[in-house]
């Protein structure tokens, strides 16, 4: 029998639901269906026996707590998911469960075999060796970022109530929306949720911590042509789309996200549309250390600078807004969060895998309003796309280390 009875048939129901964020959206959260999976969950809380569970209405973001059994006085602990998934099908997902892996098979996802997890594409899956998969079924995201982090955290939460002899503090629990178009955390209420510390349950693979993110912000470029027949376009036409290829070119080549790692930042194109009259750029900025950071920002704008003083004023609009900062910065003038994670984790038996993320979670935003609040594994691989898969095991492993964070802090 499996020590978490509900963690897989919990998370196979949820990841069913279709809970994609909408970036087009002004709402909060930004799509219906998320509402209504946040309210199942408030639901699924109470009936559990958290009396408190409520929706915060400025977030979107479901509260409740499982009350501390223990006299002396320790930190609250909060555990904090997101229930959005990425921009792709969502709809009518299919998990399917591989027993006992052997890590070296071609796994068929969708019945032609036209999708597959290979280990020569994959090799990560040869660390699955006897484990259960869960997959998709070639044609949806799985929604292991984040109804892994979401399971997981029931899970822990229900093995605390079915154990009341295992002594704790006071645990909040977070569930909230639209991480994927990163304004899941805006609104987050420190107040309402209550903890002293926290803890995103949003990486990766057995053993990522992670405590220092991105600086972020998204860099947009609005071009103005000149549009005329081509054949008098001589000294007249300004070619807006032209313009924007110049733009992009005076950025640094090697500074691309299919050309740098680790602490290597970059500039992103993400979108470029555009006529002779008019275009626009959307690019994302991003750098682990805040002076490269601000830097990049500067030279953003000043290649706009520089193309209006060639093609005249108002011509090129460079503008940047920043969209988030390395919690780092927070979380190092007191490591200690960091520190219990890394010991937790030991204690279990599992080898932490400490390094800067190439992104960013809701902890970032959440940690510079005044809670510290690094990241956990939730095991999912390959997120995002129809290759994702999460092993049963690897969830398992990530209550354990929930669990172990909790002792840990309430023996203090």
């Amino acid at each position: 029998m499996a020590k978490y009875a509900n963690l897989i048939p919990d998370f196979l129901s949820f990841v069913k639901v279709n809970t994609r964020s909408d970036a087009k959206s002004t709402t909060v959260p930004s799509s219906q269906n998320q509402v209504e999976f946040i309210d199942s969950l408030r639901k699924k809380l109470l009936e559990m026996g958290l009396a408190d569970a409520h929706i915060n209405s400025q977030s979107g973001y479901v509260y409740a707590t499982l009350t501390s059994n223990v006299d002396k006085k320790v930190p609250a602990l909060g555990f904090i998911s997101h229930i959005d998934t990425a921009d792709f099908n969502a709809e009518n997902i299919n998990p399917q469960i591989v027993e006992n892996y052997d890590g070296k098979s071609i796994i068929k996802l969708d019945k032609d075999g036209k999708y597959t997890l290979d280990p020569k594409v994959f090799p990560n899956l040869k660390n699955y060796q006897g484990h259960t998969l869960i997959t998709t079924d070639g044609s949806t995201l799985l929604g292991s970022d984040d109804k892994s982090g979401v399971a997981e955290i029931i899970a822990m939460a229900q093995y605390l109530i079915d154990n009341p002899d295992i002594k704790h503090g006071d645990i909040k629990i977070g569930f909230g929306p639209d991480e994927e178009i990163g304004t899941g955390a805006d609104k987050f209420d420190v107040k309402d949720f209550g903890a002293d510390v926290a803890y995103t349950v949003d990486g990766g693979p057995e053993g990522e911590l992670s405590y220092e993110t991105f600086n972020a912000a998204a860099g947009k470029v609005d071009i103005t042509g000149t549009n005329v027949h081509p054949s008098g376009a001589k000294g007249i036409m300004v070619n807006a789309i032209q313009l924007g290829i110049e733009f992009h070119n005076e950025l640094p080549d090697y500074d691309r996200p299919e050309k740098t790692e680790g602490r290597q930042g970059f500039f992103h194109l993400d979108n470029f549309e555009g006529t002779v009259d008019h275009a626009e750029l959307d690019y994302i900025i991003r750098d682990h250390d805040r002076d490269r950071f601000e830097a990049r920002k500067r030279l953003f704008t000043g290649i706009g600078n520089q193309l209006n003083k060639k093609y005249g004023e108002g011509r090129v609009k460079a503008t940047t807004h920043d969209e988030y900062y390395n919690m780092g910065e927070i979380i190092m003038k007191d490591p200690t969060v960091v520190e219990v994670a890394k010991q937790a984790m030991e204690n279990v038996g599992v080898t932490p895998d400490i390094f800067p993320v190439r992104g960013g979670t809701d902890g970032s935003k959440i940690s510079f309003m005044g809670l510290p609040t690094p990241n956990l594994f939730a095991g999912g691989e390959n997120m995002h796309g129809r290759f994702e898969y999460v092993s049963e095991q690897t969830m398992e492993k990530a209550v354990d280390v929930i669990l172990e964070i909790i002792r840990l802090y309430a023996e203090k």
